[in-house]
């Protein structure tokens, strides 16, 4: 158990842990699937009142259990030494105001192509509503700052994710796993979209926001029961 964490309870202490080596390995995982180059790109997963999160500028490939990066959720540093993502207004601005347990922020390809060219992903695909319906597009702000914070909470109004202008995607949820799903589920509507407009002479087909909202009531009762 890293040394960084002998503070706090042990119950607390084995929860943190855990959730840090699943926060690296999501980062790795959004390297190694193409949805980030080098450090851009981070991760963050949230402990109760504590918000894990990859730390600026460290190849992902690099971070061990002793490199925790931890901060409260006024964003004052409570683990480890690493300086937190320069994105963390967006990661706490998302926790302050939803019931987010994990987010995934990427500058995957064809969705931040896609945010240069529409307010919003056209509904090319059912499973839009697994972010809750149409995906906005926050407008362009320098990353890092508190403008940026302020677009991207009105483009997840009542959604999972949003792309950012010139910039790429975040999507949340209740799980690291479920998180990133969704990552890949909106870098692979925005390829669909890039690809269906591009034929010549043709345009796409589009779902209606009634058909997204029956899919996702739909999708309330999806996968295995326990």
């Amino acid at each position: 158990m890293t040394s960084k964490l002998r503070e706090t309870g042990g119950e607390v202490r084995e929860e943190a842990a855990a959730s840090w080596a699943a926060v690296v390995a999501t980062a790795r995982r959004s390297v190694a699937d193409g949805l980030v180059v080098g450090t851009s790109g981070n991760v963050s997963a949230r402990v109760g009142d504590l918000v894990l999160v990859t730390p600026s500028g460290v190849p992902y490939d690099r971070l061990t259990p002793d490199d925790i990066t931890g901060v409260d959720l006024t964003g004052r540093q409570v683990l480890g030494t690493l300086v937190p993502t320069s994105e963390l207004p967006m990661h706490l601005a998302v926790y302050r105001t939803t019931d987010a347990r994990a987010i995934v922020h990427t500058h995957a390809v064809h969705a931040t192509a896609v945010s240069t060219l529409v307010p919003e992903l056209p509904l090319v695909h059912y499973m839009a509503a697994a972010l809750g319906g149409p995906v906005r597009v926050a407008p362009y702000a320098t990353y890092g700052t508190d403008e940026l914070a302020e677009h991207m909470l009105r483009a997840l109004v009542d959604r999972s994710g949003c792309l950012l202008q010139n910039h790429g995607t975040l999507t949340y949820g209740a799980t690291l796993d479920q998180a990133y799903d969704r990552t890949a589920q909106l870098e692979w509507m925005c390829r669909l979209w890039l690809t269906a407009s591009s034929v010549p002479g043709l345009t796409p087909s589009l779902l209606t926001e009634a058909q997204i909202a029956e899919v996702g009531e739909r999708l309330k009762g999806y996968g295995q029961r326990r």
